[in-house]
């Protein structure tokens, strides 16, 4: 039966234009590009993409917390979806405890400002990542944990394009360039 129908018929042409097909759903190695508004538990708006300035990723490079990039697996350019993610799948539980530290122990003329995130060092060499929670002129406060750590994040994404991935973003392990994307 399917022998008879040319490759140029109306039936094919039909096969070929639908728009559920793989290539326009989010797998491992497609650059997406997604507006989003990220919500906690009350609600309240944590953080949202700016108009005109969606978040650009690498599916399955982990440039995105786990939980989000799984619930995006298959989904498809032009779909909203609402994602909750638990603390395990995004910024982990709350691990230690902040605390303050000497001033002094920063470069003298560092930048510091709450929110912002430092790096220390461990006794083999080994980096920490600590996120300064206050500064005073004496002291910085330091904790362990990202300040989403324990939070369930509640997000609510629209994929706007979706392309596949130069050999060297996924080499890189992210994509390239300003917007580095294209509109369909």
């Amino acid at each position: 039966f399917l022998s008879e129908h040319c490759p140029g018929s109306a039936e094919a042409e039909l096969w070929h234009g639908r728009p559920s097909t793989m290539s326009d759903k989010i797998t491992a190695n497609k650059v997406v590009t997604l507006a989003y508004t990220l919500r906690d538990d009350d609600g309240e708006i944590i953080d949202k993409s700016a108009d005109g300035s969606p978040l650009l990723y690498l599916h399955g490079a982990m440039n995105i917390v786990p939980g989000l990039e799984e619930q995006l697996e298959g989904i498809g350019q032009g779909e909203t979806i609402k994602a909750t993610v638990p603390p395990e799948k995004g910024y982990g539980p709350r691990v230690g405890e902040a605390q303050e530290v000497p001033r002094h122990l920063f470069p003298a003329g560092a930048e510091l400002a709450a929110g912002m995130q430092v790096l220390a060092h461990d006794d083999q060499g080994g980096q920490i990542p600590f996120f300064i929670t206050g500064i005073s002129e004496e002291t910085v406060t330091v904790d362990p944990n990202h300040p989403l750590a324990g939070e369930t994040l509640h997000f609510e994404v629209t994929v706007e394009s979706l392309r596949d991935a130069t050999a060297e973003e996924i080499e890189h392990g992210h994509p390239h360039g300003p917007g580095g994307h294209h509109h369909h």
